[in-house]
């Protein structure tokens, strides 16, 4: 079996003294630690050296990071309430732990799924993502240089993936010194850098080498497959459809017509290409445009669809864009609104991080309350399983259903 050699990094430990502030984060679970909550540290620290920390006032461990000297988020947590050894056993608890809480997906027809969803499950930085027999193993940082060797065999032994493709964050693909390339197959063999595989049945395919992120986007996968069966003899809408999630699950559970739009002319390609590994007699059409245009002029051709699914990307990746991105969601939803027919279906979602769902199904209700309809809220959902949430600024992904009654 092909087995890339991997780097020999060896971690110094460090004892770090941390504020007040600090010391309150660590016994709150929380899984970072700025700089200007460290007070002290007993050595100069490099990239993945353990970080032992301490309260200002007692000697006695509080919890284990990686330091990370390039980042404002200066420690990693990956151990709360005490010491530990970051050895083996460590990590395959760790791993072990993670894959349990994915068992009731894997007994699904899914063989697609986030095995590690980073801090979540207590790897800060680092993502791992299995499609059939290959997992793609993300990096976001350097601080698991020293731990990846360990790690990347527990993963294979466990999840009996047959191979592993290293993906690196652009950040670390910029670092002159890295010593690894991102899109590396490190173990097994590629014959494909395309891959098919199945989500609750429905065939998908992920580009793990150039694709985005590790190839695809699991975490709507529940809202996907429940938009599918929503969709049955109906006419259907998937804005920023980027692959078709929603359009292929639509077209495979009977969809009559389904509308993919996207801004990407390569992303409409991949989503027709996706609709065909499935049988399925509806018809898919796509438009390349900005969503907001493009929906505009829907609405000026009075165009009505029974599913109307919006799921833009982020639009606050940054505090400051904050404001904009509230209104953005709520322009978005009075657009949808428009182009859901009588006792139709609009789902709208987002994926930033920085606006709380709360805040994001209150800003969706109150610009539909306006638009003079009536409307019942059918279920607001989060992410799927295998994205678990274990600290606030986990939670991104968010969901609404609204059922127009005319």
């Amino acid at each position: 079996m092909n087995r890339l050699p991997l780097p020999e990094v060896t971690s110094k430990v460090l004892a770090v003294k941390l504020t007040a502030k600090g010391e309150r984060s660590v016994r709150s679970g929380h899984p970072w630690i700025f700089s200007e909550s460290v007070a002290k540290v007993n050595k100069t620290g490099a990239a993945g050296d353990i970080a032992i920390t301490f309260s200002q006032s007692k000697n006695k461990a509080l919890g284990v990071g990686l330091y990370d000297p390039d980042s404002p988020i200066r420690i990693k947590m990956v151990h709360h309430y005490g010491g530990a050894t970051l050895d083996e056993h460590f990590f395959r608890e760790k791993i072990s732990r993670a894959f349990a809480l994915r068992a009731e997906l894997l007994a699904t027809k899914t063989n697609s799924y986030r095995f590690i969803f980073g801090e979540n499950d207590g790897f800060p930085g680092l993502i791992a993502d299995v499609y059939d027999t290959v997992l793609v193993l993300k990096l976001y940082s350097a601080i698991w240089l020293p731990f990846l060797a360990t790690i990347t065999e527990i993963l294979i032994e466990i999840s009996t993936v047959e191979t592993v493709v290293l993906r690196l964050s652009r950040s670390l693909q910029k670092q002159q010194d890295f010593p690894l390339q991102d899109g590396t197959v490190i173990f097994g063999t590629l014959e494909d850098e395309t891959i098919v595989f199945q989500e609750h049945g429905v065939y998908f395919s992920a580009n793990v080498i150039k694709g985005h992120k590790t190839g695809y986007f699991l975490d709507h996968r529940n809202n996907r497959k429940r938009v599918g069966e929503l969709s049955k003899d109906k006419t259907v809408l998937d804005v920023f459809s980027y692959a078709g999630g929603f359009s292929v699950h639509a077209l495979a559970n009977g969809a009559k017509e389904v509308t993919s739009l996207d801004i990407s002319e390569q992303a409409l390609e991949l989503a027709k290409e996706n609709g065909t590994l499935n049988k399925s007699s509806g018809i898919h059409r796509t438009i390349v445009g900005d969503a907001f245009e493009v929906m505009k002029q829907l609405i000026n051709e009075q165009k009505r669809f029974d599913v109307v699914v919006i799921d833009p990307p982020s639009f606050a990746k940054r505090q400051k864009e904050i404001p904009m991105a509230e209104k953005k969601y709520a322009q978005l939803a009075k657009l949808g609104e428009k182009l859901t027919a009588n006792n139709g279906l609009l789902v709208l979602a987002s994926c930033s991080a920085r606006i709380p769902a709360q805040d994001f199904f209150d800003i969706n209700k109150e610009a539909l309350k306006k638009q003079n309809r009536q409307f019942s809220i059918q279920d607001l959902t989060g992410h799927d399983i295998d994205h678990p949430i274990t600290f606030k600024e986990g939670a991104y992904l968010k969901c609404g259903y609204y059922r127009f009654r005319d």
